[in-house]
Order: C-alpha cells, then structure tokens, then sequence
C-alpha cells in the first residue's frame, strides 16, 4: 500500500481556516505515464493526478461503491466522489478534443 500526499507534495486548502487535508492511500503506482491520441496533436496535454486515477479505477473498473473506494484509499466519501467528478471530466475532455491524457507525478 502506497501512501501519498498527492506524490510528494501536499494539496493545499483554500483559505485560512480548517485542518490540512489527509495523505491519499493508493493501492499501488500508477504503471503508466499517459495516452496519446492517434494521430498525434499538438494539443496541450490533460494532467490526471495520481489520486484521480486511484479513485477512477477502483470504482468504474472494480466496480467498488464510493465508500469502500473511500475506506481503501483512507479518505471520506465525499472526496472519493470529488475525484471521481474530477477524473471523469479530465477523460471525457482528453476523449472528446484530442489530447494526450498524462498522469501527473509532480506539481506542475
């Protein structure tokens, strides 16, 4: 079990107020770094986060219900569903325009 803070850095909270959010548990490491398009564009590239694509994979290809998604991953369940959202819309728009769909591992 691999346990990250969004791959070596930590995701930041908006504002002042409240408590830093929690390291995101993944199952394992991202095997890929990306897809291209056939034929290639030169479109700027989609960035999926590691998180994302976790959160991607054990709910629409292990079929997981976004709690038990949660519980592995050791966040909430609503967070599960805000990556889903997230990572979900990424595809879709790497898909639909053309564009190279690359896993971020750093900060960009």
């Amino acid at each position: 079990m691999i346990v990250i803070a969004m791959m070596r850095r930590w995701r930041h909270r908006h504002g002042q107020r409240g408590r830093l959010p929690k390291p995101v548990s993944l199952g394992k490491a991202p095997s890929i770094e990306g897809f291209t398009p056939v034929p290639r564009s030169d479109a700027e590239p989609v960035y999926i986060e590691p998180a994302e694509l976790e959160a991607f994979r054990l709910v629409d290809l292990e079929g997981l219900s976004q709690e038990e998604a949660g519980e592995r991953m050791g966040i909430s369940r609503g967070t599960v569903w805000r990556l889903l959202q997230s990572a979900r819309r990424k595809t879709a728009q790497a898909l639909t325009e053309g564009r190279p769909l690359l896993v971020s591992l750093e900060e960009r």
